[in-house]
């Protein structure tokens, strides 16, 4: 895909960037080769590829699920301004 100077232009409007008239087509160039790469990545056959979450196949060492702190609730909402059945009450901010 190709850009043009009215493009670059349009883009750096609405993306509220001042661009010097002197670099477009250096933007265009470089957005015109980002853009023809997509495209190349876009016509890769991904067909029976499992999507993956990291490139390497590692996994992650997880700690065991448990408890190790006390509840402190009761303690922590005897100082806040307002609770309601075990909730904070805060005041209004959308009519």
């Amino acid at each position: 895909m190709s850009l043009d100077t009215d493009d670059i232009k349009a883009i750096a409007r609405l993306a509220r960037l001042k661009i010097d008239e002197a670099d477009v087509p250096l933007y265009a160039n470089n957005l015109s080769s980002i853009l023809d790469l997509v495209e190349q990545m876009n016509s890769v056959n991904t067909e029976g590829v499992i999507p993956m979450s990291h490139p390497l196949d590692v996994a992650q060492r997880l700690r065991d699920d448990v408890v190790t702190e006390n509840n402190q609730r009761e303690e922590f909402q005897r100082i806040a301004p307002a609770t309601r059945d075990g909730l904070y009450l805060v005041p209004r901010v959308i009519e």
